[in-house]
């Protein structure tokens, strides 16, 4: 096996293996492009959506996809759908200006405030994934341009209804944005998920 992919393997079982969340997200909102920053090197996205454009500039990283073949060939092994993967990458940083094609989906993993960098890229009613460990998803909450409409729990289950009691304190205060830009970390919530889905609606 390449050493890439042994990297990768090795990497997953650190993180975990989010194929099947990846998965879940693509199936139910119809996703063939995506959009990772801050990826790092999990390349599990492109087994489940035809279409990743990954965006890191950490060296490691640069390392890794400087090489393509042995990951599409690894991709084009395992893959859940027809057709050939499309893979991409932009070792640089996220907030730089980058000519990008518009995407279905773009995924936030503990990369700091990635929606708010690149939320122009993602198609009218696009979804952004993400979490709130560093207050990503409190940011997409307070985002006039997106709305919330879903959060993934821990066995992977899209949950859409009940999505009040999110973003709650269990003294009722309001969320200080300054602070959660200052500390890039996400307030403790009374009821917390690993994952949170918004809807991307453009206002402007």
């Amino acid at each position: 096996m390449n050493n890439h992919i042994h990297q990768y393997l090795d990497y997953i079982q650190k993180i975990g293996d989010r194929k099947d969340l990846y998965k879940v997200v693509a199936d139910k909102f119809n996703i063939t492009r995506a959009l990772y920053p801050g990826s790092h090197i999990d390349i599990s996205p492109s087994l489940v959506i035809p279409d990743v454009t990954y965006i890191d500039n950490y060296k490691g990283a640069i390392q890794f996809f400087d090489n393509l073949e042995p990951i599409v060939d690894y991709v084009n092994q395992k893959k859940d759908y027809d057709g050939t993967c499309h893979i991409s990458f932009y070792g640089k940083s996220y907030d730089d200006d980058l000519e990008l094609a518009k995407v279905d989906l773009i995924i936030s993993q503990y990369a700091g405030f990635v929606g708010q960098s690149t939320k122009r890229y993602l198609k009218e009613e696009g979804i952004l994934l993400c979490n709130d460990s560093h207050g990503d998803a409190t940011l997409a909450f307070l985002d006039d341009d997106f709305e919330f409409i879903g959060v993934v729990d821990a066995n992977n289950t899209i949950i859409s209804d009940d999505l009040d009691k999110y973003f709650q304190f269990a003294r009722r205060r309001d969320i200080d944005i300054e602070k959660v830009k200052q500390t890039m970390k996400g307030p403790k919530y009374k009821h917390q998920a690993p994952n949170y889905l918004f809807k991307y609606k453009n206002t402007h």
